[in-house]
């Protein structure tokens, strides 16, 4: 089967957020697809199918779990269906995963998404807050397939400096019923509004170095709260304490929340299995 490892959120190879997908792999059953997403090690392996639905199907998985939708995977598993020529080149797309069918529109050197509807509601948690470590205000809990905590941070000075205890993070979101937590804080940069961190330790994924689902969470939070400080269109900036420098363009309206950007493939060739 073809495989590409392809770098989401960035033009520049390795700054971004990895994704590996299989393309055509019919030949795999569950099992074997979540093996290799625990062979791979990327917070997100996909494997490319046919719809009778849609463009293509495309399943997700973590090391550990296969997800409904995921925001990068998404997007990076597009870029290599196109790019294999498993699909042909259009400027609207369909994808069928497990939250449904996702459309997707290709636009000059960016794919954008249209997120699931999302659910929002208020949450308090001392268990997280200890768990964090940090000045974390207005918890809210966001289900757009994957359910993410979000909660707001001063400054993006603050935001980087935090370290949360993993073990007790992973406890505190289970409890809650949650994947992770992705945090916000204004950027005071002229070029992005806000950064972002995303932490998964519940999924293997201590630090999601630029999430998708992650920047479609908070979208909804500022949607959900009425807040106008960053516009319907904003440009949020992640991945700098792993050593990347992922970039997501957000479009935020009453119909729905959109977030797209850029990729590059850094790794091809065939998968043997």
């Amino acid at each position: 089967m073809k495989f590409k490892q392809v770098d989401v959120f960035t033009d520049k190879p390795f700054l971004g957020n990895p994704v590996a997908v299989v393309i055509g792999a019919e030949g795999l059953d569950t099992a074997a697809m979540q093996r290799i997403a625990c062979w791979t090690n990327l917070s997100e392996t996909t494997f490319l199918l046919p719809s009778w639905a849609a463009d293509y199907r495309l399943r997700i998985f973590t090391p550990r779990q296969e997800l409904p939708f995921a925001g990068h995977p998404t997007i990076g598993s597009a870029h290599a269906a196109i790019e294999s020529g498993f699909i042909k080149k259009k400027s609207k797309l369909k994808q069928e995963c497990g939250a449904g069918i996702i459309e997707l529109s290709v636009e000059g050197d960016e794919i954008y998404l249209r997120a699931p509807a999302a659910g929002v509601s208020s949450l308090e948690s001392n268990q997280l807050l200890r768990a964090l470590g940090g000045p974390v205000r207005n918890l809210r809990k966001v289900d757009v397939g994957p359910v993410w905590i979000v909660g707001e941070v001063e400054s993006a000075a603050a935001l980087a400096a935090m370290a949360p205890d993993m073990g007790a993070l992973a406890a505190a979101t289970a409890t809650v019923e949650a994947g992770g937590v992705t945090l916000f804080a204004p950027s005071g940069e002229r070029e992005t509004a806000i950064h972002v961190r995303s932490f998964a330790p519940a999924h293997g994924i201590n630090e999601d170095p630029v999430c998708g689902s992650g920047n479609i969470s908070v979208a909804a939070y500022l949607r959900h709260t009425r807040r106008q400080d960053f516009g319907n269109r904003y440009v949020a900036r992640q991945g700098m304490q792993l050593g990347r420098d992922g970039r997501v363009s957000v479009r935020v309206s009453e119909s729905g929340i959109e977030i797209g950007g850029r990729c590059v493939t850094c790794v091809e060739g065939t998968l043997r299995t």
